[in-house]
Parts: C-alpha cells; structure tokens; sequence
C-alpha cells in the first residue's frame, strides 16, 4: 500500500513539472500584460518572479501558475462529452464563470479555444452539461444542447416573425437573444410560453412574444458602419434596489447579499409582519423571490366622465411678467400637444388644461385654476417648490401629479408623484459599478466639474469597494497622464472618469482619451453622460474602451422615431427642440399608461422608451415617489 502511494506520489510530482508554464520576455512586455495574457493577477506574477519587480530584460523566463493546467487535465468536469451551451450576462468574467460553475480556467478554455478578455453580452460558451444544471441559476441557456465532439450547428440567417404576438425560433436563438430582441424579462417570456421551462427553446418552434412591443434591436441597437463595435445596453435592474408594487402591496426583490434583519431595518417593519405576508419564507430567504412588504396606500381613481382631465403647468410667466421660461415652456407644449394628438387619434378621450403657472413666487395663484374634484393628472410645474405647492393642494383628492424636472429627496415621501428626472446618482452608482468590474490596480481619474459632487461620490463609492485604490480628482482632461517605467519605457494603462455633462469639457476628454489610448493600449475610459464627440470619433474612442450613459437622445433608426419626427415637422415646419422632445415624451409616456378609470400607477411597472428617454419607474421607498431610473449603457468595442 506504501509503495502504491510513494508511486502515485512520483507521479503527481513528474506532473506538476511538466505542467509548469513559461514566457519568454518579448517586447513591448511589461508585468502588466503579461498578467493579463496568462489570466493571473500581477501579486500571483510576482509571488512566482521575484526578479518581475525590477527590470525586465528581453529573453527573461518567467514562471507562470501552472494550478490551472494541472486542474485542467485532472478535473472530472469534463470527463463527459455532453456539453450545453450558457449566455453571457453583462459584465461576466472568465474568472467569474469559473467560480459559478466550479471549472477550472484551463477546462473552459479547452473546451472554449476562442474565449478571451472581449468577451461579449449574448455570446455563448460551452460548459459540461452537469455543471449547467447543477450551477447555473438563472443564467440564461442557448436553446439546444451540443457535443463536444461535434459542436456545428445550423444557423439560420433571417428571423421570422410569424404575427404581430408570435415568433419562430431559430437555431441560434437562445433566451437573452430574444428577451432583447422583443423587450421581455426571461420571466416574462416565461409566463407567456410555460412550456419553455420544460422543453426549452427548439428551432422551428412558434412561441408567444404578445405585449413585447418594438423591437431593442431595431429600436435602439442599430450600430454605425464603422469599424468599431458599437453596443447598446439598457440598464440593468440589478444596480437598483427594487421596490416596485403588485396589485394592492408594496413589493420588494430579494438581492444576492440580503438578510431577513437587513430588510427589516429596510422597511421599518417587524419580523412578524413579514412573515404574515410571506409564508413562504419559512422556506428560507432566496435571491429573486418577491416580498410583499406593507399595504398600497389607495391610488387615485377617476370618479366620473369618460374623459381623463388632465392640466398641464407651464411657467409662461404672462401674469408675472417673467418670460424667462417661456421659450422653454412653449417647446415643451408644442412636443406634448403632438403626444396628446397620438393618443388622441388611438382612442383615448382627453380634455386638456393649459395653465401659466408663472415664476415660483407668483405661482400660487395659479392653483386658483384648478379644480382638485374634477382634475385626474397634473403635469408639471417645473420647479421643486411649486411641485411641493401642487402636493398639498391635491392631497386630499390624492390626484397624480408628474414633476418633469424637478428631483430632490424631499420629493420623495409622496406616494402621488411621479419623478421623471432620473438622479444623477443612478448614473454615478452605475459607472462605479462598471470600473469596479474592470479594476486591477489602475490609476484613476475622475474628470470633474466646479462643485465635485459627482466626482466626490464616485471617488467615495470607488474607495468603500475596491482595495487600496489610487484615485485622483482633476478639474481638466490635461490632467490626465500615464506612468511610464524609467528604465523600459512602458506606459501603465489608466481608467479615466468623466463625472460633468458639460459640452467643451466632454470633448476635451474625448481627445484627451484617444491621446491616453494611443500610449497605453488597455487604457478604460467612461462617462456619465453623453457627448456629441463620442458620436464623432466612433472607432478612436473604441480603443479607449468608452462607455457612456445616455438619455433623451434620440437613435433615429427606428421607426418609431422616425415616424414622430415625421409627423412633428409636418405640424410645425420645424425639427424638434431638446424640450419640445422632452415635452413629447413626458405626455406621451404617462398618457400610455393611464385607463379609463385614470389608474395611472396601476401601470407603473412598465418599462418604455419614447422618442428619447427611457422610462424604468421604481418606487424612492414603500408607499413613495414613482422615480425615472431608465438609461442607456453605450460600449465602444474595437473590432477585432
């Protein structure tokens, strides 16, 4: 027994030695990419090659971790050649498939030759069918199953919508490419083909797609003939706390990191209270499931008429003699009227109010013009003490009132309101979340504008998540610069920030970008807002790795679009301005979602994209404010 075990320790031994790994010193190398190149971090480069610290001399041999290679030939995972397919979510990592499915890097990338770091949403990997049952979750599946031994499949080229509700599937439709295509959750999708969690998708197969609206692909997707890659994103629900409503309860959505005590402390209930409306969390708490949390306070419903009275509180500024606003005004009335006419024309019965609702200090005379008993929906007034103003006038009628502009805190305790202006903040949130994905040991710079306040959250949210970061606030591009090693002349990569939506600045930090990208290949690049220059230098700017927030800007492709554009000009000679554009999407969206009783927040769960604006609504706390968090994500990719 001794002997056997001394034997098939030889053997581990000669193992380990002949999986050992090497690189050869080229140039152009530095620790950096050589890292990179191999998958490990730099510490693991230096742990292995002391000498890495210093200089590194053309020729040098340096070690590379070889665990992967053995676990690669070892791993019983891949033992089988029953293979399926996954679909990659935004942001998943190589390092992070392997943690999921408990494979090594070597195994994946045996069984994926082609995978590297410009990984893409929506392309697939293949993995041991055993793995994807047993870990994959809620990962999204491609349709049919392969083998290793014979991975080819059929693609069909065009897909076919069968009606206005049906699609057929095609061979290399999986779950995400149609959740996008037709603006469905997988849940969705679900509850109108319950088959599919069963049979899974089959090309040739008709399923339902009712309700799914125009197409993202179309709509929004549509990249430039340029040489980049240009991806379109909408924003993911994941970097928001979920609390929405489902028919009379405030609900929430349990995230990966919760506990019972932590949603508690959340929403201010008692332990008792949540399991009286849960039973199901004697089961224990899992991510995904959907809490009821506390009653709906009652919405508001129209007490008589066929037609919805609606007023719209414009600051003309006729009475007050402050004309200030009134271009503005007269912009966003001319788009809103245009939306009225649509939903006009589909059948919806209006009877529409226009009211001057002059400067903030005038304003309460306007109220005067309003009748609370027989008034369904407020839109507007633009600014925040007015919008407190119109809240206690109609509390007791309890009457929705749409705020376009105005967006602060103290906005948020009323269940009446709805915010369209999303908070800076939720961009903020999400570009910190996007360089935490990328971040490995960069320096970064955060491009800001006179107050610093974005820059200073970002740099707190950076600080509070990432281990020891060098984070540097500039009020220039110029400020940016990169590390260059004295002795072999390699410039470091740098991730840089742009934390204000001014225009001459966002150009500046565009060129400014393409300059850093040039010097230091790897170098990351993102942005808050959305610039004109980012449009103008597509394939520049894809070797910075640029992404960009972008809302109220419209993607002409569409038709849609083209069609409102169309019918804007004919009504008024003219294109649209950014307010007429904004006035148009404000009506249109809240007049869609309203019904003949005028139960606008019975519709609030549905997302929309307008003319320009994404509308994504999600309750500031149990029984609050409905807020606009809905953006768009803009990835420039260099073509490989």
């Amino acid at each position: 027994m001794i002997k056997q075990f001394l034997f098939l320790s030889g053997l581990l031994v000669s193992f380990g030695v002949f999986a050992q790994k090497t690189h050869v010193v080229i140039k152009g190398d530095n620790p950096y990419n050589i890292s990179k190149k191999y998958g490990i971090t730099i510490d693991q480069l230096y742990k292995l090659n002391l000498q890495a610290k210093g200089t590194l001399a053309l020729g040098d041999v340096l070690k590379i971790d070889a665990n992967t290679t053995k676990t690669a030939v070892i791993s019983p995972s891949v033992s089988s050649k029953s293979t399926g397919k996954i679909v990659l979510l935004p942001k998943q990592t190589v390092y992070g498939i392997t943690k999921q499915y408990h494979i090594s890097e070597a195994d994946l990338r045996n069984l994926n030759p082609n995978l590297d770091a410009n990984m893409k949403i929506g392309d697939e990997v293949i993995l041991p069918s055993n793995l994807i049952s047993k870990y994959a979750g809620s990962q999204p599946l491609a349709s049919a199953q392969t083998n290793v031994v014979n991975p080819q499949e059929n693609v069909a080229e065009t897909p076919k919508v069968t009606s206005e509700n049906s699609y057929t599937v095609e061979a290399k439709d999986n779950y995400y490419r149609i959740t996008r295509k037709f603006n469905l959750t997988q849940n969705e999708l679900f509850a109108l083909n319950p088959q599919l969690e069963q049979s899974g998708l089959k090309p040739g197969n008709v399923i339902i797609i009712k309700g799914a609206g125009q197409e993202i692909s179309d709509k929004e997707s549509k990249n430039t003939q340029k040489a980049a890659k240009v991806e379109v994103e909408s924003s993911a629900s994941s970097v928001n706390t979920r609390v929405s409503s489902s028919d009379d309860f405030v609900t929430y959505t349990v995230l990966k990191d919760d506990t019972v005590f932590g949603i508690l402390n959340k929403f201010g209930i008692s332990l008792d209270e949540l399991i009286s409306l849960n039973p199901e969390l004697s089961q224990g708490l899992k991510s995904g499931m959907v809490l009821k949390i506390k009653k709906l306070e009652p919405g508001y419903e129209k007490k008589a008429g066929d037609a919805l009275n609606v007023v719209l509180m414009l600051p003309f500024g006729f009475d007050s003699n402050d004309s200030k606003y009134r271009s503005l005004s007269f912009d966003f009335l001319t788009g809103a009227k245009l939306a009225i006419e649509r939903n006009v024309k589909a059948g919806q019965k209006l009877d529409i109010k226009v009211i001057d609702a002059g400067n903030e200090k005038s304003f309460k005379n306007s109220l005067t013009q309003i009748n609370p008993d027989n008034t369904d929906l407020i839109i507007g007034p633009f600014f925040k003490s007015s919008v407190l103003e119109v809240l206690d006038f109609v509390k007791k009628q309890n009457i929705p009132v749409v705020a376009p502009f105005a967006n602060s805190a103290d906005l948020y305790d009323y269940s009446n309101l709805v915010i369209i202006e999303t908070n800076d903040n939720v961009y903020a949130d999400r570009i910190a979340k996007e360089v935490k994905d990328v971040f490995s040991d960069q320096k970064i710079y955060i491009v800001a504008d006179q107050d610093k306040i974005q820059a200073n959250y970002i740099k707190n949210n950076l600080e509070k998540n990432l281990k020891t970061p060098n984070i540097v606030i500039v009020n220039s591009s110029s400020e940016i610069s990169v590390d260059k090693n004295m002795m072999t002349g390699q410039s470091a990569p740098v991730i840089a920030i742009l934390a204000t939506d001014d225009e001459s600045t966002g150009a500046a930090f565009a060129q400014k970008m393409i300059e850093i990208s040039k010097l230091a290949s790897g170098t990351k690049s993102f942005s808050m807002y959305y610039n004109s220059a980012f449009e103008k230098n597509v394939d520049d700017l894809s070797e910075a790795n640029l992404v960009y927030l972008m809302d109220r800007k419209i993607v002409t492709d569409g038709t849609f679009e083209k069609e409102v554009l169309a019918d804007y000009k004919l009504k008024y000679c003219k294109s649209p301005s950014k307010y007429s554009v904004i006035g148009f999407d404000v009506v249109n969206d809240i007049l869609s979602r309203e019904n003949k009783k005028g139960e606008l927040f019975k519709q609030m769960g549905k997302v929309q994209t307008q003319l320009a604006t994404k509308f994504e609504f999600v309750r500031t706390k149990p029984n609050g404010a409905y807020q606009n968090t809905g953006y768009r994500v803009v990835r420039l990719m260099p073509q490989n």
